[in-house]
């Protein structure tokens, strides 16, 4: 089965965060759509490992992208922090906590942000390349109508500003490289599953991936600096 074929043929696709669900899914994805020459998927287990929000981590993983020499055509981060051992999201504003929204910013911006200083200058100038980070319909101010989640809300919002100024910057260069926010939809996986139980409408892992990867196939210079979710449809700021 082929698609995504938007991109040169005979590239590189890389993902980031290969222990989530929606990161492996997206990597069976990738090589299934016999587009790209090879596909590379990092994360804690990975060999290099990434650690995202360790900067130390990365020269190990463009070491091995500049090895496969192939282009790099597409990047996925998939990585991101709702609940963990650190804490969770909060229902109030009284249960703010200070570590809590440093983890979340650590991993869900500070990491991508990382990923976008490592990998932009990886992208070829010519043809179409693309760079994506999984955001979260929540992140968006304009459409934030029921509060709470103060540090998963503003770590994503934050990501989404990382990323429009990331496509600013990278049109001045690569004026066919495309860089977008990716809202995934409610997705049956272990971060969301404390959140989702009474949602009848969320996906599987490899129903948001076929969704992002059609998604990301339309997807041109023109929208680059955007946020869209799983349908393609442009979520407000």
């Amino acid at each position: 089965m082929s698609y995504l074929q938007s991109f040169p043929p005979g590239g590189l696709a890389v993902v980031i965060g290969s222990r989530s669900a929606i990161g492996r899914a997206c990597v069976n994805a990738l090589k299934a759509s016999e587009s790209f020459g090879g596909v590379l998927a990092f994360g804690r287990d990975s060999v290099p490992a990434l650690d995202i929000t360790c900067e130390a981590d990365w020269s190990g993983i463009t070491d091995s992208i500049r090895a496969t020499a192939l282009p790099l055509r597409l990047v996925l981060v998939s990585t991101g922090v709702l609940q963990d051992q650190v804490g969770g999201p909060e229902r109030g504003v009284r249960e703010i906590r200070a570590e809590v929204m440093a983890h979340a910013f650590a991993v869900n911006a500070i990491g991508p942000a990382l990923a976008l200083k490592h990998l932009l200058p990886l992208l070829p100038k010519d043809g179409k390349s693309l760079f994506a980070a999984l955001s979260a319909r929540v992140g968006s101010i304009g459409d934030n109508r029921l509060g709470g989640w103060f540090s998963y809300r503003a770590s994503k919002a934050a990501l989404n500003q990382i990323l429009h100024t990331g496509a600013i910057e990278l049109a001045r260069s690569r004026r066919e490289a495309v860089c977008v926010a990716l809202h995934p939809g409610t997705v049956a996986t272990p971060l969301s599953a404390p959140f989702t139980r009474n949602t009848q409408s969320h996906l599987t892992p490899a129903e948001a991936a076929a969704h992002l990867m059609a998604v990301i196939d339309r997807l041109s210079s023109a929208e680059s600096g955007a946020f869209f979710d799983w349908r393609g449809e442009p979520i407000p700021w």
